[in-house]
């Protein structure tokens, strides 16, 4: 088997539920709120199951959670970019919910159904990472969940295809590439409207890794529907 280095493993994050208070009297952005959105790095090795990071939980576990789900990853790179743009020198690492944050691949090098290597434990990314509110109640600022859907910053799923002990450092190596034309970048382009080519939704939709809601989501975007 044929393995390509392509990063490392920056950061571990993990989360558990907890609830928040409100910021301000009528403050709807900030309302009061349980979320595991806010998570903390972590330099123990922790067990990567075939469902969840070993210290890490759901607290909305309708829309999350899923096999499909079981580690967000997030680019490194795109820190410095939040930080100068947002004038938030604090977000790093897990600022973006993400479990592993990883220095080298992003969302333009990143393919549905790659298999990376990290230690013994292999992931398979599923697709993107949809933005939802909870990005810009955790920073308080809104309009970021919008702008991460606008850059493309969103980070990618992965399901995890054999458990295994993980640690900050770890070397990323691509173990296969079985659609090197769908990349997370190009996924996120049609699910939010910026590339409205349907015959490219259609073919992309038909990738048997991909998942169903981004399935439907890029056809219908391509078709002009808002969802």
């Amino acid at each position: 088997m044929t393995t390509t280095p392509v990063g490392t493993l920056q950061s571990v994050q993990v989360g558990t539920p907890h609830r928040y208070g409100a910021a301000a009297a009528n403050d709807a952005l900030n309302r009061p709120w349980e979320t595991s959105f806010f998570r903390a790095p972590s330099a123990a090795p922790r067990w990567l199951h075939t469902t969840h990071l070993d210290g890490n939980a759901q607290a909305d576990t309708q829309n999350h959670g899923r096999p499909d789900q079981a580690v967000l990853l997030y680019a490194a790179a795109h820190y410095p970019a939040w930080r100068a743009e947002l004038g938030r020198p604090e977000i790093g690492p897990g600022g973006f919910a993400e479990n592993f944050t990883v220095d080298g691949p992003t969302e333009g090098t990143v393919c549905i159904g790659d298999t990376y290597a990290l230690g013994d434990a292999r992931i398979q990314v599923t697709g993107p990472r949809y933005p939802c509110t909870k990005i810009e109640r955790r920073w308080g600022l809104p309009g970021l969940t919008a702008r991460v859907a606008e850059t493309g910053r969103t980070g990618w799923y992965c399901r995890v295809l054999r458990e295994g002990l993980i640690e900050p450092g770890l070397p990323i190596t691509l173990v296969e590439r079985p659609f090197p034309e769908w990349t997370v970048a190009l996924t996120n382009d049609l699910g939010h409207g910026r590339n409205r080519d349907l015959a490219t939704a259609q073919a992309l939709a038909a990738c048997p890794l991909l998942p169903e809601f981004w399935q439907r989501l890029v056809v219908r975007r391509a078709q002009g529907h808002e969802w």
